[in-house]
């Protein structure tokens, strides 16, 4: 963008002065290099000419351009392995702005372009995904699966050994109750100077139901085949079940809960009995009290 500033005073009337905003196209960085954020950006430049002529720059997309192969080359050769990493001032040549000859360059700031360049190296990581919310109650998020798995990334040496884990942006889970699949892209601090081999990712998260714990007491033990008249010794029994959190606490599942006892063949007497425990598909009995009963048949 060109910021202009008209200024007439001291000059003919017929020319005027402006200041522009010159973004700089920095070009051929020596390809096992990178450049920093730590550069010039932009110069401002101060000229002088044809009030149509400053109409029309205005219209332009002027930029100032910078050859870093051939700037910071310094070996007569050519060689682009005399080019270290490091800090470099690069003068701003008036030469290099594409300028209608009849603009005049007044002045120019800064007269030096700060770049600094590093090493490019390439690594690869494994992406870990946080999350952030809570699903449904009673369920719960399992570690999620991305597809890659790994990416690789390039960039400044300091940076890329800087990160010590590649993550995705964060993942909301709130209210979820069901498995689900997300495209997310990788939280870079400096994605503008890092590349990555796959920048979105395919994140797949697994929502499971919580398995838990619940008592049920005094369940009433029934007696089965017998028409004699029966006494039992407790007559009720408490069990601890394990299982899915909306399964325990849906009251018609765990309405099929009841216990018996089986007298089949049985004759008139007093027997130490267990008794038998009717469990819905998916629960499990961790625990029963107590674990025999006297039964009387008269």
């Amino acid at each position: 963008m060109i910021s202009v500033l008209f200024d007439i005073s001291g000059c003919s009337t017929d020319k005027v002065q402006t200041d522009l905003l010159l973004p700089v196209d920095f070009s051929n960085i020596p390809d096992n290099m990178v450049l920093t954020y730590f550069h010039t950006d932009k110069i401002e430049i101060r000229i002088q000419a044809d009030p149509k002529l400053i109409e029309r720059i205005n219209l332009e997309s002027t930029r100032y351009p910078v050859d870093l192969y051939t700037d910071l080359e310094f070996d007569p050769a050519g060689d682009s392995d005399s080019i270290e990493p490091g800090a470099y001032l690069i003068p701003v040549e008036k030469k290099r702005i594409p300028m209608n000859p009849a603009i005049k360059i007044l002045a120019i700031n800064p007269p030096y372009l700060s770049v600094q360049i590093e090493k490019k190296i390439k690594k690869t990581f494994a992406i870990s995904v946080p999350y952030t919310g809570e699903p449904a109650k009673g369920y719960i998020a399992l570690d999620a699966a991305t597809e890659p798995a790994s990416v690789e990334l390039t960039g400044a040496a300091s940076l890329i050994l800087s990160i010590k884990e590649l993550k995705t942006k964060p993942i909301d889970l709130n209210n979820a109750k069901e498995d689900f699949k997300k495209n997310i892209p990788l939280d870079l601090d400096n994605s503008s100077i890092i590349s990555s081999s796959d920048p979105i990712i395919i994140v797949t998260i697994p929502i499971q139901q919580q398995l838990v714990s619940k008592s049920i007491e005094n369940i009433p033990v029934q007696v089965w085949n017998c028409t004699s008249r029966v006494t039992i010794e407790p007559s009720f029994i408490t069990i601890r079940v394990k299982g899915p959190f909306e399964t325990l606490n849906n009251m018609e599942i765990m309405g099929q809960i009841h216990s018996f006892i089986d007298l089949k063949n049985l004759k008139p007497g007093v027997y130490a009995r267990h008794a038998y425990i009717n469990i819905p598909v998916g629960l499990v009995m961790t625990d029963a009290v107590p674990h025999v009963f006297t039964v009387k048949i008269e």
